[in-house]
């Protein structure tokens, strides 16, 4: 390359800095941009109130409804049959806004929808599905209890048989969305293994907790589910799935789109910084000029194209029908933990003003702490590639 053509190359970017923006199809940018807008126009301007309020409004059901983004990835019943790069790219640009509303949609759509879409029976997939994807019915997946997270084998939520009927008696703790869903797909021991039911919550012998006084995740509804002989038909029972397989499905769908949303966040602790670094001054200078503040903004940027890049190549595996679920644990594992190195480093640049809500770094940074655990703690993650590579299984 000689010098003139070197001097046609463009400057890169200082967040985009690898360009990744040229490796998206004008479908998939016409995505981002499109739910980027809602996120600029409905979130930012509310999030910090419904942060310290501890509140996320029902009206945005309808709202991401209408956009198209519940259960987008999904086929049929009113689902759009989204790339799984397009549903990623939107997860990346919710959690923009803030965790709790790309928990919402990821909740509804790679859980609760994706539970229904690909366990359910015919009756249950044309009765639910339509409405979920509208954002007319709020949907929940109950699958961790109080004592069993990591080891959701050990559930005691039990179901057996009554005549025709199923009764379901324990309860789920943790459980995004519970509070305000219309229906609840709830993983149960029976005597003929660990089956999954799709339970209207207006069910008598259902109810709910909110968890109250979180410090992590406020601007979305955590509860526990309380079944107390839960009578439910027969045909609320997924017909064939038995066991774990059912609900790690389920697991690995939406540990994918937390590969990608916490870059969202990570971007803006990013920029936040960034902007912060080059308009405070100290010592008669932007902070910006001093090496230190240089050295992390640099790292910053570096894992946040190295982690948006990772999840690009694992949504394009994904679309391609190569994607093994240790690959997820692989994007979850490595994007949240840098992801919520990023939000410390910046808290670090912005000093007193970092822990306040006029910046929204401290918000991401708390939110991510719980990013960190859920879907899998990183312990677990480390487990499965520990076992992937070695072929050995170390959990217990």
């Amino acid at each position: 390359m000689t010098a003139t053509e070197r001097g046609r190359v463009a400057a890169p970017h200082p967040t985009d800095f690898l360009n990744v923006d040229a490796l998206l199809s004008d479908e998939e940018r016409l995505v981002r941009d499109t739910v980027r807008g809602f996120v600029r126009k409905r979130v930012l301007p509310n999030v910090d109130r419904w942060f310290e309020e501890g509140i996320l409004p029902l009206e945005l059901s309808r709202e991401l409804g209408e956009l198209g983004l519940l259960g987008m990835h999904l086929e049929g019943y009113g689902c759009p049959g989204a790339s799984a790069v397009a549903y990623g790219l939107a997860c990346m640009e919710l959690e923009a806004g803030d965790t709790g509303v790309r928990s919402f949609a990821s909740v509804q759509g790679s859980l609760a929808m994706f539970a229904i879409h690909h366990w359910g029976s015919e009756e249950q997939r044309r009765e639910w599905l339509p409405r979920m994807a509208r954002g007319e019915a709020i949907g929940c997946f109950g699958l961790t209890e109080a004592d069993f997270g990591s080891n959701p084998a050990g559930m005691r939520t039990s179901a057996r048989r009554d005549g025709d009927d199923w009764i379901l008696n324990g309860t789920k703790m943790w459980i995004t969305n519970g509070a305000i869903a219309d229906v609840a797909v709830v993983w149960a021991r029976s005597d003929d293994g660990i089956r999954g039911f799709v339970v209207p919550t207006a069910t008598k012998g259902f109810s709910t907790a909110k968890i109250e006084h979180k410090l992590s995740l406020r601007a979305s509804v955590t509860s526990e589910l309380l079944l107390s002989d839960c009578r439910l038909p027969g045909s609320a029972v997924f017909p064939e799935v038995r066991g774990l397989r059912g609900p790690l499905a389920c697991l690995s769908e939406a540990r994918y789109g937390i590969v990608w949303g916490v870059m969202g966040s990570a971007r803006a602790c990013y920029e936040a910084a960034l902007d912060y670094a080059k308009h405070r001054v100290q010592f008669d200078r932007p902070i910006a000029g001093y090496q230190l503040t240089q050295e992390k903004l640099v790292n910053m940027l570096l894992e946040l194209n190295k982690g948006t890049l990772l999840a690009l190549h694992i949504g394009r595996m994904k679309d391609e029908g190569r994607a093994h679920p240790a690959h997820v644990s692989f994007g979850k594992l490595n994007n949240v933990r840098e992801a919520l190195a990023i939000a410390r480093e910046a808290r670090t640049i912005l000093g007193a003003n970092g822990v306040t809500l006029e910046y929204p770094v401290i918000r991401h940074m708390n939110n991510l702490e719980s990013v960190l655990t859920y879907e899998g703690t990183s312990e677990v993650h480390t487990l499965i590639l520990g076992q992937s590579i070695t072929g050995l299984a170390a959990f217990s």
